[in-house]
């Protein structure tokens, strides 16, 4: 991913950028061919894999020790020039994303396999939900892991790049944060909450 140097995202809010965007595409060369699925992944406790299942009958299944390409993007939003001060600019988008590359193996462990379905559920069901899945008949369960592929990515290689306007002025930059807090999409307004925490940032 091409980062210019004040584009360049902070190591802690890479791992925070993760967490909160989990869900990313998978992209690996299937015997020549490109392939990318769109699927959630955790980040392991001490930050050196990512953690996930492929559906058995996807031909990503099969990419075990092969390197992938995982990418995870942020909040993004289309910056108006009309917001600038000048008429001498040109439209943009700011945005968060990380790509993260690593070697993926399948995983065959019992007790790993488990481990990883009940970390996603815990993960994304809500405290109050009602479904817990250690309730839930243990031979459907069983029957469901025979559907799928876990797998573990070991990483080799993280980036990220968050683009929110710190190559221009900070008086600009405030005039794009008023106009965005305008708006009500969600987007925007993660977008402005971002530009507003990196306005001590020094403009190239």
């Amino acid at each position: 991913m091409y980062i210019p140097d004040h584009f360049q995202m902070e190591t802690n809010f890479i791992y925070q950028s993760i967490d909160e965007n989990p869900f990313s595409i998978l992209v690996s060369n299937n015997q020549g061919e490109m392939m990318a699925t769109h699927l959630p992944l955790l980040l392991s406790e001490d930050k050196k894999s990512l953690i996930g299942h492929f559906a058995k009958p996807n031909p990503q299944s099969l990419s075990s020790g092969t390197e992938v390409l995982c990418i995870f993007s942020g909040p993004h939003c289309y910056i108006s020039p009309a917001w600038y001060e000048t008429e001498r600019a040109v439209p943009t988008w700011n945005f968060t994303a990380v790509h993260v590359k690593g070697i993926l193996t399948t995983v065959e462990d019992p007790k790993k396999i488990h481990e990883s379905l009940l970390n996603l559920v815990k993960r994304f069901e809500s405290q109050d939900s009602k479904y817990k899945i250690d309730s839930v008949d243990t031979n459907y369960i069983e029957g469901l892991k025979k559907g799928i592929v876990p797998f573990e990515i070991k990483i080799t290689h993280i980036e990220g790049k968050q683009k929110l306007s710190q190559n221009h002025s900070v008086e600009r930059r405030n005039l794009v944060i008023s106009n965005l807090d305008l708006m009500s999409g969600e987007n925007e307004k993660a977008i402005a909450s971002l530009m507003k925490k990196g306005l001590n940032q020094k403009t190239p």
